[in-house]
């Protein structure tokens, strides 16, 4: 029996289980799960975001960040909303946390619509359309411009217990309506479409029914992801990816308890996609949290136990991390710390790259 059937009765509600990740919440009819994108309805957890996109984007294909899958390349990127992971230093919150009650002892949040990080890279964005309606038409048109569509609200007040970021402004779009888009950008140098901005495992519903139009189309699908999702989700959706970029956080549980994860959940992901598509890992480097040297020595040396088990490189990014939402007054990341790691990996790896510096 799936997870997503499995009823319980809990405090004498009739509640079912989601089973997309390690936190398997269980939710009464009308709640919405951990990650704000999945919600109980008619005795289902059903994706909430489905369809809705809250960015769209023609982007370099080094930008997700894949370096050995057809570089050079654009690919058309979309984004919806919600996340099933708490990272501090998040890129893209306005988007990723939208809807999700945020706990905190004081500050104001007030609105914020337009340039927003890039969850891929932590390079600013450009600026947002005002219409989302027409942005599948307008976000895509212009390669040369790349814009994205992004939208977020809420205001707690000053001294606040929480912070609600609204459900951002968001236009629904087809797995088909989005799959002839790529395929008109085909003209334009773009190889197919990627699933990212915000975590696209909570809603994997819409990414593997757009992947197989894709797929079909002859196009690639590209999956950025924080790998945290189980086989039942895995076995869906792997065999319809053609590449794919894991973000591993860091290397310890207690760093993964830090930001809400699973540690052991991210791994078996990258062994399972290392073995179906072409896979890429990347790790954010965060002063004082997961720099340490010896840390990166398990890590790279457990990534190039992967390697030898798929048969083929897994190239890793060792990025840069930027002050950004609930980190806003930590340092960024010493350039040199940040290339002194990627040495310390290449003892181990022979494909690592840099980046943010």
């Amino acid at each position: 029996m799936r997870g997503e059937d499995r009823a319980h009765r809990l405090h004498g509600e009739r509640r079912v289980e989601c089973g997309v990740c390690f936190r398997r919440c269980r939710l009464a009819e009308g709640e919405t799960g951990f990650c704000g994108a999945r919600q109980a309805r008619a005795g289902k957890v059903i994706c909430a975001n489905y369809g809705k996109l809250t960015a769209l984007a023609l982007d370099p294909i080094e930008k997700k960040p894949l370096a050995e899958f057809y570089p050079g390349n654009l690919i058309l990127s979309a984004g919806s909303f919600g996340c099933n992971l708490r990272c501090p230093f998040c890129q893209n919150y306005e988007i990723s946390m939208a809807g999700i009650p945020q706990r905190s002892g004081s500050g104001t949040w007030g609105r914020s619509v337009g340039a927003a990080g890039c969850a891929e890279n932590g390079s600013a964005g450009p600026a947002a359309q005002e219409n989302a309606g027409n942005a599948v038409g307008d976000a895509a048109g212009d390669a040369g411009q790349g814009a994205v569509v992004k939208s977020a609200a809420g205001d707690a007040g000053q001294g606040a217990v929480k912070e609600v970021f609204e459900e951002p402004a968001a236009m629904t779009v087809s797995p088909r309506q989005l799959a002839a888009q790529a395929a008109e950008l085909a003209a334009k140098g773009n190889i197919g479409l990627a699933y990212t901005y915000n975590e696209p495992l909570v809603g994997w519903e819409f990414v593997r029914d757009c992947a197989g139009l894709i797929a079909e189309a002859g196009m690639k699908n590209v999956l950025v992801t924080n790998g945290t999702a189980g086989p039942e989700v895995l076995d869906r959706l792997l065999p319809l990816i053609d590449a794919v970029n894991i973000d591993l956080k860091g290397f310890t549980q207690e760093y993964y308890s830090w930001v809400g994860g699973s540690l052991d959940m991210v791994k078996e992901t990258i062994i399972r996609a290392s073995q179906l598509c072409h896979t890429e890992v990347t790790v954010l480097i965060v002063p004082g949290k997961n720099d340490d040297e010896e840390d990166m020595r398990r890590l790279a040396g457990w990534l190039s136990s992967v390697e030898k088990r798929a048969g083929k490189r897994v190239p890793l990014h060792v990025t840069r991390f930027f002050p950004r939402w609930r980190m806003k007054d930590q340092r960024a990341t010493p350039v040199e710390t940040v290339y002194g790691l990627a040495e310390t990996a290449r003892e181990y790896l022979p494909s690592v790259y840099t980046g943010n510096c």
